[in-house]
């Protein structure tokens, strides 16, 4: 795959199919869906994209907020710059929030939002912006040491075990790699407190499929955040048997399979004009 930036977005395109961008959370960068790219390159022409101010991406500019709704803006004038009308979208977390930002743009073909954050009823509870934050300011603190605790089982087990159902299964390496990416995040504060600000509003009108799908282990978002009012009527909700807030690594191959049937409608294969 050949890195490319476009707009100051970073992204990697590879895959044979209908276009589908693949959306991080926060911290994270689109090393975070290698598990299930290969799976999915098979059947799609995939868009993996650092967010603005993640991984190798620009910063928004400063008239942007660190939002979902202001990457969903760039992520569309990243569409324009390809020539494309619009693509799937699949994100975890703010990646999922940002995905139905899109599709509210008028830019996705279909939604499937694993995890998403934005849905909580006022600002996002305080317990997922904490654990966010002492995640982020210890791998900061101790990050001499975060090769010698990832390469454990037991250390990937309590450092990710508020994210992922099983965290052994992650290779210690890709743990580091993700670990330094979430610590090194230069505008990780910024984009903490202007989302926990924000929530997703006016969805009501999105006609494309949507997919909305939780962990049944699911330890960052609490239930009372996972509201439905403003989503679609036509919102399909699945849980996902022994999968946590990030599903990739617990279980690649039927995150795969619910991406793959969230896009795979007729709807959803139609370009939007």
């Amino acid at each position: 795959m050949e890195e490319k930036s476009v707009a100051g977005i970073a992204f990697e395109r590879r895959g044979t199919g209908p276009p589908l961008f693949l959306l991080h959370g926060t911290g994270g960068t689109r090393a975070h869906w290698r598990p299930v790219a290969d799976l999915l390159a098979e059947h799609r022409e995939l868009l993996l994209v650092d967010l603005p101010g993640h991984g190798a991406s620009a910063p928004p500019p400063e008239s942007a907020a660190h939002t979902p709704i202001a990457y969903a803006s760039m992520l569309a004038g990243l569409i324009d710059e390809l020539g494309i009308d619009s693509a799937h979208a699949a994100g975890n977390s703010v990646g999922g929030w940002t995905a139905l930002e899109l599709a509210k743009l008028g830019r996705a073909r279909s939604v499937v939002a694993l995890a998403p954050a934005g849905l909580w009823p006022r600002h996002d509870p305080w317990r997922c912006s904490f654990q966010l934050w002492s995640q982020y300011k210890l791998g900061r603190m101790f990050a001499a040491l975060t090769p010698t605790i990832m390469r454990s089982g037991v250390g990937r087990t309590l450092a990710l075990r508020s994210t992922m159902a099983k965290p052994r299964q992650m290779p210690a390496e890709e743990a580091i790699e993700m670990a330094s990416a979430f610590a090194q995040t230069p505008t990780f504060k910024a984009h903490l407190a202007a989302t926990r600000k924000e929530r997703f509003r006016d969805g009501h009108d999105i006609d494309v499929p949507v997919t909305v799908a939780w962990g049944d282990k699911e330890r960052l978002i609490p239930a009372k955040a996972r509201l439905r009012d403003e989503l679609p009527a036509h919102t399909h909700h699945l849980t996902l048997e022994g999968c946590g807030h990030s599903p990739m690594w617990d279980d690649p191959g039927l995150v795969a399979r619910t991406i793959l049937d969230g896009t795979d409608t007729p709807a959803a294969q139609t370009t939007t004009a």
